[in-house]
């Protein structure tokens, strides 16, 4: 499929989990891919890495610029990286809730305001905005973690509002539970963690955690020529989590 060839797309926490699954997805439709990461050299060729973090302003300019050089160009930007949080609003100290909103919100509108300037050259400019079901459904243990996801959600509509009318569409996908290495480490520090994976599993009506590779999908569609309609929007990949209200199962 080369439906994006000629595109040129950057994307943030590029070098594992969903954002890896979405910098080779990019790449196999036909973009010409750089990935910003704190370690980018995970990814490998052919994604073009570039160190950044976007906790700090220096270094998401410095790695915006240097990737829309190499690339010639941004015409698709895709804010993917963010850090975890548990507990709830007693466990998480002023720090926690600093770094996090830093990371999650922040570090998407460091990096949009890099990349304004290129998109608006484009001819296609779009942003997905990685958010997540923790934005529209209450998940327990999640206080700090589903407070900066709907600050993402707001700001995806925001964002498409602003920026309509200069032909820079924006849209977010909402994740539900997915096999990404951050939901490993979770199970690797619960006490009994193939009971904790069943839970999750089963909070999912799918009955199954969401892969990257669904979500990666999801941004690509969003991401590309055919959702050329499609601003403000927020597209669940969770399984039926966040929408769906399921009887029991009968008892077999």
């Amino acid at each position: 499929m080369t439906e994006l060839s000629g595109l040129r797309a950057v994307v943030t926490g590029g070098g594992s989990g969903i954002g890896l699954a979405t910098a080779r997805l990019l790449c196999d439709r036909g973009a010409e891919v750089a990935v910003l990461d704190l370690e980018p050299a995970v990814a490998g060729k052919p994604l073009r890495g570039f160190r950044a973090d976007v906790g700090d302003d220096p270094s998401v300019r410095y790695a915006v610029e240097a990737a829309a050089g190499e690339l010639g160009g941004i015409d698709i930007l895709v804010n993917n990286a963010g850090i975890g949080a548990a507990g709830t609003v007693e466990d998480n100290d002023d720090a926690q809730w600093h770094r996090v909103l830093d990371v999650n919100v922040l570090g998407m509108v460091r990096v949009t305001r890099a990349a304004l300037p290129h998109l608006r050259r484009s001819q296609h400019a779009a942003i997905v905005n990685t958010c997540s079901v923790a934005a529209t459904a209450g998940l327990p243990q999640r206080a700090l973690y589903s407070a900066s996801k709907g600050a993402v959600l707001s700001l995806t509509l925001a964002m498409a509002a602003d920026h309509i009318r200069e032909g820079i569409r924006v849209n977010c996908v909402n994740p539900g539970t997915a096999d990404t290495p951050w939901v490993a480490r979770l199970l690797d520090a619960a006490d009994d963690p193939e009971a904790e994976r069943a839970a999750l599993q089963a909070r999912q009506p799918m009955g199954r955690l969401v892969t990257a590779e669904e979500v990666a999908a999801a941004i690509a569609y969003l991401a590309g020529p055919a959702a050329a309609s499609v601003t403000g929007t927020a597209l669940a990949v969770d399984g039926g989590m966040a929408g769906l209200r399921l009887r029991p199962a009968p008892a077999s």
